[in-house]
C-alpha cells in the first residue's frame, strides 16, 4: 500500500516550510534514511530524509512552494502501484476590492460576464465509472463547479484533461478567467518582482511579529574599551596558535551574562496567554550574523560555563556554518539575548528590533578614537557606542541603564570579566 509521507515538523513549533530542492524523482528507488528534499525552515537548510525503503511514486509539492506540517510531499510505495488523487484545495474566496497605492499603475480586470438568469442545468452526455485525471485536472474541476466524472475524456485511455474541464465549464454558462498577469512596470518605469522567499521571509516575520508585539524603547551610552582592547591585542597571537581567532566580541559576551545575572528580567521572554514574566536561569546569547542571504542568528548555548577562548572558537564556527548554509536548526534556537554587531560595516547609533521572543537586544556601533577628557587632561581613547532595545512591557527604563552600567563596567574594566571567567 503506498505510503504518504508528510512533511515532519523538523524544530520546535515549526508550522511550514519551503521545498528548496528535490534530491530524487518520480521512479527513482529510495532506502530508509536518503535524503529526499531540501527544505527551508526558519532560514535553517535542512534535508528529510526518507522513513522508508521503496520507490517515488508521486512527488506532491513542487520546488519553491511552502508547505505546512502534516501536508504530503511525497508518495512511497512498490513499483506499478496506484496512487489515489488528492482532495482538491477548498474554493477560495472571491478576492476583496483594493484601494491602488500612489506610485502605482492599476489596471483595471477584465469584466466577467454574468447571466442574467441562472442557466438551466446541462445534462450530462457522459457518464464514466473510473475518471482518470491527474491532482490539477481534478482541483481545476473543482475551481470551476464541474463534475469531473461527467466529462468525457479525451486524452490517453479516456483520461480527462484541462481542456475539456474548461470546455464543460463553458458549457455551464461559466467563464474562464485567464491568468493573472504580473506587471513588470509601476507609473515610474521597470521594475523586477522578487517572490519573498527562505531567509528574507522568515525576517520579515520574525521582525513584525517583534514590532508589532513589543513596545520597543532604546538607550543609549559608551563605553571605553582602550584597555580591553590593548588585552584583545595582547593575547591574540596566543589564541592564533590555537587555531582561533580571537576578537573583543567574547569578551562583550561575558559581559552581558554578568549584566543578566544583575538583571535577570533582560533574560527573559512574556508569556501572554498566562500572563506571567519567564525568567531564565540559563544564558544563551544569540549573535546576528550578515550572509549572502539575510541576516541570521546563531545562538552559543550556556555561555556561563565557557571561557573567552571557547566563545571565540564557537562564535567562530557559528558564523561559518551561518554563512554556508551549513548550519542546523538547533543552532539558530533557543536564545535568551541577542547581540548585533552593526558597527562592522560602519554604523555608529541604532535602534535594533528585539529578537522575539527575547525582552532585549544589545547593539554595537562602530569603535572608534577619539579625544576624552580624563584626569584634566585631553587623551585618545578608544570609544564603542552601545544601543540597548528592550521590551517596556517587561523591562522598565531605570532598570535598562542598570543593566548598561553593568556591562559597561566590565567593559572599561576587563579584569572583572576574566576574575568571571
Amino acid at each position: 500500500m503506498p505510503f504518504e509521507f508528510k512533511f515532519p515538523d523538523i524544530g520546535e513549533g515549526l508550522t511550514e516550510g519551503e521545498i528548496v530542492r528535490w534530491l530524487v524523482k518520480e521512479g527513482d528507488e529510495v532506502k530508509e534514511g536518503q535524503p529526499l528534499v531540501e527544505v527551508e525552515t526558519d532560514k535553517a537548510l535542512a534535508e528529510i530524509p526518507s522513513p522508508r525503503t521503496g520507490v517515488v511514486l508521486k512527488i506532491m509539492a513542487k520546488e519553491k512552494e511552502i508547505v505546512k506540517v502534516g501536508q504530503v510531499i511525497i508518495v512511497i510505495g512498490e513499483k506499478g502501484e496506484a496512487v489515489a488523487a488528492p482532495p482538491p484545495k477548498p474554493e477560495a474566496g472571491a478576492p476583496k476590492p483594493s484601494v491602488g497605492v500612489v506610485g502605482e499603475l492599476e489596471e483595471a480586470p477584465e469584466e466577467v460576464a454574468v447571466a442574467a438568469t441562472k442557466p438551466e442545468p446541462v445534462k450530462p452526455a457522459f457518464v464514466s465509472p473510473h475518471v482518470l485525471g491527474t491532482p490539477v485536472v481534478r482541483a481545476l474541476a473543482k475551481e470551476l463547479g464541474v463534475a469531473i466524472d461527467q466529462v468525457k475524456g479525451t486524452g490517453v485511455e479516456g483520461r480527462v484533461l484541462e481542456k475539456d474541464v474548461r470546455q464543460a465549464a463553458e458549457a455551464k454558462g461559466k467563464v474562464v478567467e485567464a491568468p493573472k498577469k504580473v506587471r513588470k512596470y509601476d507609473l515610474y518605469g521597470y521594475v523586477d518582482r522578487i517572490p519573498l522567499r527562505g531567509v528574507r521571509r522568515s525576517i520579515a516575520k520574525a521582525m513584525v511579529k517583534s514590532i508589532y508585539t513589543a513596545p520597543h524603547v532604546t538607550t543609549m551610552d559608551e563605553a571605553d574599551v582602550s584597555a580591553l582592547w590593548k588585552i584583545r591585542e595582547k593575547e591574540k597571537k596566543a589564541a592564533e596558535k590555537k587555531g582561533i581567532k580571537l576578537t573583543i566580541l567574547p569578551f562583550i559576551v561575558k559581559a552581558v551574562v554578568a549584566g543578566l545575572k544583575e538583571h535577570p528580567y533582560l533574560n527573559a521572554s512574556l508569556n501572554d496567554e498566562d500572563e506571567e514574566i519567564i525568567l531564565k536561569k540559563y544564558y544563551n546569547i544569540g549573535f546576528a550574523t550578515d550572509t549572502s542571504e539575510g541576516l541570521m542568528v546563531p545562538v552559543v548555548k550556556n555561555v556561563a560555563d565557557k571561557s573567552i577562548l571557547q566563545l571565540a572558537e564557537e562564535l567562530t564556527q557559528l558564523a561559518e556554518k551561518a554563512r554556508s548554509r551549513k548550519i542546523d536548526l538547533a543552532d539558530l534556537k533557543g536564545g535568551t539575548f541577542t547581540i548585533t554587531n552593526y558597527g562592522a560595516l560602519g554604523g555608529i547609533y541604532g535602534t535594533p528590533i528585539i529578537n522575539h521572543p527575547e525582552v532585549a537586544i544589545l547593539g554595537l556601533g562602530k569603535m572608534k578614537e577619539m579625544p576624552v577628557a580624563k584626569g584634566g587632561k585631553i587623551v585618545v581613547r578608544k570609544i564603542l557606542p552601545l544601543a540597548l532595545s528592550f521590551d517596556h512591557r517587561v523591562v522598565d527604563g531605570a532598570e535598562a541603564a542598570r543593566f548598561l552600567n553593568t556591562v559597561i563596567a566590565r567593559l572599561e574594566d576587563p579584569d572583572l570579566i576574566l576574575l568571571e571567567t
